[in-house]
């Protein structure tokens, strides 16, 4: 017999099986000698009580042997002579490949940037030296920006597809078997490109190709329909059909689909900056005691409201993480966040961004359905001009931010290139400014110690999402007026993060053959 049941139980008892049996036994009044095993399938911690306790979904097994929840894919060799290319080699781009060859249909992933371990040496020279390679950064290259960026898996986008199957070949793939428990799975910058190798070997030993250092150049279009693509601007290549996967920052994409005539449309997004404080004060706010037990993971924090009609909120939380240079071209500063798997930095960070529309974009309604991309990139040469020009990033206390006044200096940082101080109070767009200003206040005060001069704001955050969306039809997921044409991901408009765009990948992909098969 089999029972799920929910058991509470404090932080010191978590890798406890033993106590885990008497928990069970006493809720559901068996004798522990009748409990074979307890199996978690939901983990989460609750710190709403001045101890926090873990919140366990488990199965109990009662007189029954454990049965492994767990069951692999088996991926066969592609045996049809149909094939798709894929513009894009991150987690829409890779997904989209996995699922196309269970459908027995070859994939052809084409990827602008380098292979997940060479790209290193990019990221590195861009932290040590200020000097940003467009093709390979940290948005750039296999696995796509959440590679390098942490590898947070929690998502709200449950009823667009089966977020379970993205989980399952995460771990499939070298993924710690914790991210199929954990209420906000995490991966960790440090094991993610391994598991980019393992997918990318799947791949390829199943009839799939990669194609790195490949970038997309050009279309070729017949009767407004996409016959093939070309790459590197001469290296012609053709399919049956084309998913567009290439990320929320492949702005010369927009442009060239533009210049073919292929609809793009202006969407909203937002931009703000990275908040960073002591990830001890962040533990000390949401745990109640100075000293995070060694049970806890380091704690995170999730934070919205909205100002006249107008949301402010967190973004891409880290917990003991570090802020990063997501820059794609040599002119701009953008920032991110990432943390390794233990999450053992003594720093929290966070984008802190405000949404921004189309009125917010009127000085650059001369460039049209790019106004505001325009705009963001507007924000970026900002933050770059103010950061004398490198990679260092403007900053300032946030208590100095908010009383409108220069900082005399600065907290230390996890940002390796560096900080200057700034005041972004002045610099950000009015817009920003007052929505950040705002939003501060406000969170100061549902978390009693959040808004300290030991905190301070980084700039720019600019790429919580795309600000153009690639339109496709809501039932055939082709795109509404190029046929063949598949937009898939964060870069199409239609996805925020790792298991949206991967699920979004898998939508895709699905689309494409049911195209092909039908013609």
């Amino acid at each position: 017999m089999k029972k799920e049941i929910e058991i509470s139980i404090p932080p010191d008892f978590i890798d406890d099986s033993e106590y885990l049996k008497k928990c069970a036994a006493k809720k559901l009044h068996f004798n522990i000698a009748e409990i074979k095993a307890v199996q978690i399938i939901r983990r989460s911690v609750d710190a709403r009580p001045k101890s926090p306790v873990y919140k366990l979904k488990t199965i109990v097994y009662i007189n029954e042997v454990f049965q492994e929840i767990f069951h692999p894919v088996e991926f066969k060799p592609v045996s049809s002579n149909k094939k798709v290319i894929i513009v894009g080699g991150g987690p829409a781009g890779m997904f989209a490949a996995l699922k196309l060859i269970e459908l027995n249909i070859k994939p052809v992933i084409i990827e602008r940037g380098k292979d997940v371990q060479t790209r290193r040496r990019d990221l590195r020279a861009i932290m040590q030296e200020h000097t940003v390679n467009p093709e390979s950064n940290y948005c750039f290259g296999e696995g796509g920006a959440g590679t390098y960026s942490d590898g947070k898996l929690y998502t709200r986008s449950t009823k667009r597809g089966d977020v379970k199957s993205i989980l399952n070949l995460l771990h499939q793939h070298g993924a710690s078997p914790d991210i199929l428990i954990n209420a906000r799975p995490h991966i960790g910058s440090n094991k993610l490109p391994k598991i980019v190798e393992m997918i990318r070997q799947t791949i390829l030993k199943t009839g799939g190709e990669y194609h790195f250092n490949s970038k997309l150049t050009d279309l070729f279009l017949e009767n407004n329909s996409v016959r093939g693509i070309i790459i590197n601007g001469s290296e012609e290549m053709q399919a049956d059909s084309v998913i567009l996967a290439t990320g929320h920052s492949a702005r010369d994409v927009f442009y060239l689909l533009y210049k073919k005539g292929i609809t793009v449309e202006a969407k909203s997004f937002a931009m703000g900056v990275r908040i960073e404080h002591p990830q001890q004060l962040i533990d000390k706010i949401q745990y109640h005691s100075a000293e995070r037990n060694v049970n806890l993971p380091a704690s995170s924090y999730n934070l919205a409201c909205s100002i006249d009609n107008r949301s402010v909120y967190s973004f891409c939380m880290c917990p003991g993480g570090i802020v990063v240079p997501a820059s794609t071209m040599p002119d701009e500063l953008v920032l991110n966040g990432m943390s390794v798997s233990r999450r053992n930095s003594p720093y929290a960070n966070s984008g802190l961004v405000v949404s921004i529309g189309e009125n917010d974009w009127k000085e650059f309604k001369s460039h049209g359905v790019f106004s505001g991309l325009e705009f963001q990139k507007h924000v970026e040469r900002i933050a770059f001009n103010a950061g004398g020009r490198t990679q260092t990033a403007p900053a300032q206390r946030i208590t100095d931010f908010i009383l409108h006044r220069s900082s005399q200096s600065l907290p230390s940082t996890s940002y390796i290139p560096g900080t200057v101080i700034s005041p972004l109070h002045e610099l950000l767009p009015e817009v920003i400014a007052r929505g950040l200003e705002q939003g501060l206040k406000i969170f100061g005060k549902r978390m009693h110690g959040y808004l300290t001069e030991e905190a301070q704001i980084l700039a720019a955050e600019t790429r919580t999402s795309s600000p153009i969306r690639i339109p496709r039809d809501h039932e055939s997921l082709m795109h509404i007026n190029t046929k063949g044409l598949f937009p898939a991901g964060e870069g199409a408009g239609y996805a925020g993060g790792i298991v949206s765009s991967a699920i979004d990948g898998q939508r895709s992909a699905e689309a494409v053959a049911k195209f092909i098969m039908t013609g």
